[in-house]
């Protein structure tokens, strides 16, 4: 029996797995294996004015104007400490100089300053040179601190729980998409952005569906009860950024969510008389970003998941620049919501799974609406069931807790 807690120590973590039992699902499911962390550049224990010159993986960048039409680059660099925004000025044509360069090179040594403004740290980049020795980007990427193998025990307890059809349809996603599945992040900057963050944000999703269903006796007071945790901890952080003696800003991680999450509760109780299907719930929560592993890219990223979904498509372009983590080029134009419901259908068919039709529609449903809002992504005006609201609320939740782990815990 293992247990622990999640969501400030509001949420029970309990499952039970057999010694015999871990030794095949790891041997089966590997976990995947990270780079050991090493001495980096970190931004955030940097000081302002301070020179630094060090090694980056870019992931982003475009050419832009200051109010005055002056050009200047912003770039989005990346190391082991995760993102570390900067910016170039057009100094000696420094912009026309670094564009080919940035179009050409993943992996940079540049030499800047770091600077701050309203509390928030960037680097001025003066030189930037591409990094031609040999090196692994791979080593470059932030990644999970969490224990890699604990996390796939977790989430293969929880499939295995499963009624059929629903475990099996979770099983054969894995058995197809385990290898990117386990080392995918699960957004370029917002949460969970680094190595091994979609696995850990899909068992955040299924410990807060596990206790909403399964382990509190009301599904709505499980509900209000996370909602009052939330309502506690925005009041922490204005009273934390009140007793501040500078004008530093607080990062709010809460603002805004509080009426949000009210509105959820009462679209949900609409559906009170309604019947939870866990099963088909928990299987949503495992496909519901799962169309991430095309949606982004990353160097070391396998294209795996394209093949598999498209078995007779080929690459134009045999050759892809890799860097840190960006939208892909092809992911980009499909996104990781209706790819979701591509590979739901794709395991389904393609394993000649018997489902009824209701089942198929409740899942695509929840993978349709999981962003809760058109504004933020639904790819349907709102939730129509119980399970749709539920599902919004688990991932809206977890997405920002992951903002309140020290980097340590991510």
């Amino acid at each position: 029996m293992t247990a622990k807690t999640y969501f400030y120590d509001s949420i029970p973590v309990v499952y039970d797995i057999a010694e015999e039992e871990k030794k095949t699902i790891l041997s089966k499911f590997p976990a995947a294996l990270l780079p050991n962390e090493q001495t980096t550049f970190r931004l955030d224990e940097a000081e302002k004015g301070q020179h630094i010159r060090t090694t980056l993986l870019v992931s982003d960048y475009e050419v832009k104007q200051t109010k005055t039409n002056k050009r200047f680059l912003k770039i989005s660099f990346q190391n082991q400490s995760g993102n570390i925004p900067a910016k170039m000025w057009d100094n000696n044509d420094a912009v026309a100089t670094s564009v080919p360069l940035l179009e050409k090179h993943a992996v940079f040594q540049i030499d800047g300053q770091v600077d701050e403004f309203n509390g928030y740290k960037s680097v001025t980049v003066r030189a930037l040179t591409p990094h031609t020795e040999n090196i692994d980007p791979f080593q470059l990427l932030a990644f999970t601190k969490q224990n890699m193998d604990e996390l796939t025990l977790e989430l293969f307890s929880y499939i295995h729980d499963l009624q059929e059809p629903f475990k099996s349809i979770s099983l054969h996603a894995m058995d197809a998409m385990w290898e990117s599945f386990r080392l995918s992040p699960a957004a370029k900057g917002h949460h969970h952005n680094y190595l091994g963050g979609l696995l850990k944000h899909t068992i955040g999703l299924m410990r807060f569906c596990r206790y909403i269903v399964k382990l509190e006796e009301n599904p709505f007071q499980a509900v209000i009860k996370l909602i009052h945790q939330v309502e506690k901890q925005y009041k922490q952080e204005i009273w934390h950024d009140l007793k501040q003696d500078t004008d530093v800003g607080t990062r709010f991680v809460w603002k805004d969510t509080i009426d949000h999450l009210y509105s959820m509760l009462h679209g949900m109780s609409a559906y009170k008389l309604e019947q939870i299907n866990y099963d088909a719930l928990m299987t949503s929560i495992l496909f519901h970003d799962i169309g991430k592993l095309l949606e982004y890219d990353y160097a070391s990223k396998s294209l795996d998941t394209f093949t598999y979904l498209y078995p007779t498509a080929y690459f134009e372009e045999e050759q892809r620049k890799q860097a840190g983590i960006s939208m892909d080029p092809l992911g980009v134009m499909v996104g990781h919501i209706p790819y979701g419901v591509l590979l739901l259908n794709k395991v389904i068919e393609s394993n000649n799974v018997s489902i009824s039709m209701e089942s198929i529609h409740l899942m695509t449903h929840c993978i349709l609406c999981h962003h809760g809002l058109p504004e933020w992504g639904s790819a349907v005006k709102k939730p129509l069931n119980i399970e749709g609201y539920i599902i919004h609320i688990v991932d809206f939740l977890d997405s920002r807790y992951e903002n309140t782990e020290k980097d340590s815990e991510k």
